[in-house]
């Protein structure tokens, strides 16, 4: 299964940045947003596509990001695409898919995310350059 998604990043008070993190009902789980592409689908576009389904924000894209396979909660294999991404404008609204989303350090993510391949993407992220929009 083809995924994409993003880190989407914001800045802070005092210099610092922040990501932001979705909650999923359905599986009352933490997770950086990301969906599956559509037949067809340039995974540019999917990332694009899903975050602001999740989130609300229309967001850029900056660099992308190492990818992520793995075996998701129905056995299949996943690979997922992922960029660093700003929100440019939006708000988010509570929805069926994500009823909660929280802005928050790099460091109190990596505490909050349910999975091993979201907080190594976010490790990665934070320990190169997180800023990539100047």
């Amino acid at each position: 299964m083809r995924a994409a998604g993003g880190v989407v990043v914001r800045d802070a008070p005092q210099g610092s940045v922040e990501v932001a993190v979705v909650h999923r009902p359905r599986y009352d789980d933490w997770s950086l947003p990301k969906g599956k592409l559509k037949p067809g689908e340039e995974a540019e576009h999917g990332a694009l596509r899903e975050v602001e389904e999740e989130t609300g924000f229309r967001c850029e894209l900056g660099p992308e990001l190492e990818p992520a396979s793995y075996v998701d909660r129905k056995g299949r294999q996943k690979h997922v695409r992922w960029w660093l991404m700003r929100p440019v404008d939006g708000r988010f609204e509570p929805n069926d898919e994500v009823d909660r989303l929280r802005w928050m350090t790099p460091e109190e993510v990596l505490g909050l995310l349910d999975y091993p391949h979201d907080r190594a993407l976010v490790r990665a992220a934070a320990g190169s350059n997180i800023r990539p929009f100047g």
